[in-house]
């Protein structure tokens, strides 16, 4: 299975990236975030991965005490295989390494998180809001958010259930 291969040669190369699950899941892999941009580079560049395109990139926040999640989707269009790589982040101080300057569809990905999980991406050469005004208060997709009565004087409508 390619995510046991690609988490293998992580940790051989990255000693201490991959985060070891108790229970693994076995359609992912799970680093930490301190090595992650050298990470990503040696996903793209190694001739045996060649993760070129990265397909997407969310949040996901997990609720209560747990951290949020983001999740990378990479594909290689040479050699035909696909991971998915999940980072925790800490909902106090959510930050984590751009990618943007490895592959450049980051920018807009990393902004859309940002705009909507609040979660930094460090290095990013112009991380603002994107859906959102800029001075929007909160982050709408985070399990604690509350919308808001009113902006700037306007109803905000409610989401129908």
């Amino acid at each position: 299975m390619i995510n046991e291969q690609v988490a293998q040669k992580l940790e051989t190369q990255f000693p201490g990236a991959v985060i070891v699950q108790e229970e693994p899941v076995e359609d992912c892999i799970m680093l930490t975030s301190d090595q992650w941009q050298d990470v990503a580079k040696f996903l793209r560049d190694d001739p045996e991965l060649k993760f070129d395109s990265l397909q997407c990139i969310t949040g996901v926040d997990l609720g209560d005490e747990n951290p949020m999640d983001v999740r990378y989707n990479l594909h290689s269009m040479s050699l035909l295989h696909k991971i998915e790589i999940r980072i925790p982040v800490k909902k106090d101080n959510p930050t984590i390494p751009s990618i943007e300057k490895i592959w450049r569809i980051g920018d807009w990905f990393e902004r859309e998180v940002y705009d909507m999980y609040g979660i930094r991406f460090e290095g990013h050469r112009d991380l603002r809001r994107m859906l959102l005004p800029e001075d929007w208060e909160g982050w709408p997709l985070r399990k604690d958010y509350e919308t808001p009565q009113t902006y700037h004087g306007m109803v905000v409508p409610k989401v129908k259930s």
